[in-house]
């Protein structure tokens, strides 16, 4: 049933509404159009904008990426200064990761929430990684 539908759209519609546009034959023809007729050229216009633009999407510049912003956005923003001290002895692993972007999730400790930060713009920010020495 869909595809019925759709096959009757492309193969009778569709050249029955392209026959009835009021194409020019020439360039200068197109200034010659009246307002009605401009009209009924907007959505194959239309149409065809879209097309080149996703056609084109692929190739264009990608947008500037945002550098100044604040870093920390909601954690202990009532604190003039944020501050987390660990004694290196309390260390229970051999490696630690701390958050360094105010992005995780677990702050302080780092749940990558940095890859996508530096994704979005463009910083290059990681953890701060606390290595136990082992005797």
């Amino acid at each position: 049933m869909v595809f019925e539908t759709i096959s009757r759209i492309i193969k009778v519609q569709l050249p029955a509404y392209l026959k009835k546009l009021p194409l020019p034959e020439t360039i200068g023809g197109f200034a010659r159009l009246t307002v009605s007729e401009w009209l009924r050229l907007l959505p194959l216009l239309g149409i065809l904008a879209l097309l080149g633009y996703l056609t084109i999407r692929p190739f264009l510049p990608k947008k500037k990426k945002q550098r100044d912003s604040l870093i920390n956005l909601k954690i202990q923003k009532e604190n003039p200064k944020v501050v987390n001290e660990i004694d290196i002895e309390d260390l229970n692993s051999a490696n630690v990761c701390y958050c360094r972007c105010w992005r995780s999730k677990t702050f302080p400790v780092c749940d990558k929430s940095h890859i996508k930060h530096n994704e979005l713009t463009g910083d290059n920010v990681g953890p701060l990684i606390l290595k136990k020495k082992i005797l």
